[in-house]
């Protein structure tokens, strides 16, 4: 399995768990900086990571974002009903 890192050099695998890499970029970006990170020092670290990937790890990563970003919205929105309808 291949893997990538961080630019402070934590190893990532890429076994298509999306979690993986996030809990990763929050421990090396956001707990690292104790918790005063900025957009742009996320955004730069994401880009690193994605520079390694190819084309075929990129869009597996997409989908797998995508995907959990819509059942988080749908989630979202469904607690919103809920929410007021119990009112």
């Amino acid at each position: 399995m291949r893997t990538i890192k961080t630019t402070t050099g934590a190893a990532i695998p890429l076994d298509g768990d999306l979690l993986a890499i996030m809990e990763t970029l929050y421990r090396e970006v956001t707990a690292r900086s104790e918790l005063s990170r900025t957009f742009e020092d996320m955004t730069s670290e994401i880009n690193h990571l994605i520079d390694q990937m190819d084309e075929g790890e990129r869009r597996a990563y997409l989908l797998e974002s995508l995907f959990l970003n819509t059942v988080r919205y749908e989630n979202d929105k469904l607690e919103a009903y809920m929410k007021k309808i119990a009112k």
